[in-house]
C-alpha cells in the first residue's frame, strides 16, 4: 500500500469541542510560559489558541500544531487516568466526564 503524501490538517470543531481546546491551551500556555526551552511549543499553542478564536467553522492546522497538540492531549489523558485510578469517588467522577470528554476528542478528530 502506498504511503501518503499529503495530509489533511483541517478540522471542525463543535462549539463544546473548541472550548474544551481553548481552555487545554490557555491552561498549557499558563503552566510553560516561563520556561525557554519551551519556546516551539509556546509559539505553536498560541498560534492554535489564535485559529479557535477565529469564527471560521474549519480550523487549519500545521503539522507542527497538530503534532505538538496531539502529543500533549495523549500525555493529558494519561495523567487523568493516573489521577482516576489513585482518586476517591467524588473526584473519580469529576475526573471521568474530563477525561471523556479530552478521549472523545482524540479518538474523533486526531486518531492517525
Amino acid at each position: 500500500m502506498a504511503k501518503q503524501l499529503f495530509k489533511n490538517y483541517n478540522y471542525k470543531f463543535d462549539k463544546n469541542e473548541k472550548k474544551l481546546l481553548e481552555t487545554f491551551c490557555k491552561t498549557l500556555l499558563r503552566q510553560i510560559s516561563g520556561d525557554e526551552k519551551f519556546y516551539s511549543d509556546i509559539r505553536a499553542f498560541n498560534s492554535i489558541l489564535d485559529k479557535l478564536n477565529e469564527s471560521s467553522e474549519e480550523i487549519k492546522f500545521t503539522k507542527e500544531e497538530k503534532t505538538k497538540l496531539v502529543f500533549r492531549l495523549k500525555e493529558n489523558v494519561q495523567h487523568l487516568e493516573k489521577q482516576i485510578k489513585k482518586s476517591g469517588f467524588i473526584k473519580r467522577w469529576l475526573l471521568k466526564s474530563v477525561y471523556n470528554q479530552y478521549k472523545n476528542l482524540l479518538e474523533n478528530h486526531f486518531n492517525d
